[in-house]
């Protein structure tokens, strides 16, 4: 065989390899390797969108820091060192504000699902996109966005009622959250998530904005904060699916609708999936006696959620795009009842 006719032979080979095989997308995420949330999707979720594609795109997962730290996915994805990214956005709510309302409404929505469904049908994409292209001068994609979890609220002291929060010390973040905490009259600590467990313990604090509760109960929270209020009342955190632009504009818009399918589909799965989780392990912590789980009534989430509504407009006031996400976000939630016309 002439040299020639080899290289040709090989040439096609590969192409058919490469057919075979199709494009694999390298999606950075802000879920740890251990994650529940890692593993559900790798075993669960990353072989449907080879089905749902007919093979001709795959997806890698790679846990949190693989390539870059997570606030700087979106430059990493406009560059090309990521194809994508599927993470937190309240990483990004110190480069614009309308990630922090975004990110993580505070006493917002009621339940994942609500969230998620902003973000498909409700305006939540486009201004999303609008968030994206303003720290990364349009390079990149929004597939999609929303949230898997609503975070429960470690609390070493019964806390039963909205009158309750009044004089606690609470464990959260700076920006939102804690203006929330601290209008609803409790007051708000600023700790690094790492000492929320010695904080809990020692009385520092009277609660703590820390995880889901299946997270909660994996690190012991519970243990030294045995009322839990569950679901909880606060923090609802978003993710974004992204892809870079010019990976983007390579994909067929068949399997664009498929790519976004296939997210929306995952997370709702996952919400449900995560939510089992988080009762099962209530229901085996109350039958135990040592853990108190308190759910609060709806009056009083919606006393929360009328307090926070200031908080958000405040912050709102941070950008013109902020103040368009929560517009947005208000529009969504009239909508679908959590706010009367």
């Amino acid at each position: 065989m002439t040299l020639w006719r080899t290289a040709v032979l090989a040439a096609s080979v590969s192409a058919l390899a490469g057919a075979a095989h199709g494009e694999t997308l390298n999606i950075q995420t802000s879920f740890n390797a251990g994650d529940f949330s890692t593993q559900y999707l790798t075993k669960t979720w990353l072989p449907k969108i080879k089905e749902m594609t007919g093979g001709r795109i795959e997806i890698t997962l790679l846990p949190s820091g693989a390539v870059v730290p997570s606030k700087d996915t979106p430059d990493a994805v406009a560059s090309g060192a990521l194809d994508g990214d599927f993470t937190s956005v309240n990483y990004f709510s110190g480069r614009e504000p309308a990630f922090a309302i975004m990110g993580d409404l505070i006493s917002g929505y009621d339940t994942p699902e609500q969230m998620i469904g902003f973000c498909q049908d409700g305006g939540g994409e486009a201004v999303m996109q609008k968030a994206s292209d303003a720290i990364t001068g349009g390079e990149v994609h929004v597939v999609a966005c929303g949230p898997y979890s609503r975070e429960a609220l470690p609390a070493r002291v019964p806390i039963r009622t909205f009158e309750d929060l009044a004089g606690k010390k609470i464990r959260a973040p700076e920006g939102l959250a804690s203006a929330v905490f601290a209008a609803a009259g409790a007051s708000p600590v600023s700790i690094p998530f790492s000492e929320v467990y010695g904080a809990l313990e020692k009385g520092i604090v009277d609660a703590a904005d820390a995880s889901a509760y299946v997270n909660n109960d994996a690190t012991g929270l519970n243990n030294v904060a045995p009322y839990p209020l569950f679901p909880g009342i606060h923090s609802m955190p978003s993710m974004q699916f992204t892809i870079s632009n010019a990976r983007w504009e390579k994909i067929s818009p068949a399997d664009q609708k498929a790519l976004r399918d296939w997210w929306y589909e995952a997370m709702y799965a996952m919400a449900k999936e995560v939510a089992k989780e988080d009762v099962a392990l209530a229901k085996r912590d109350e039958a135990g006696g040592k853990v108190h789980v308190i759910d609060w009534a709806q009056a009083d989430r919606d006393k929360l959620r009328v307090v926070a509504r200031k908080q958000w407009e405040a912050f709102a006031q941070k950008s013109p795009l902020a103040k368009e996400a929560l517009d947005a976000n208000l529009a969504y939630m009239t909508r679908i009842g959590l706010f009367k016309q």
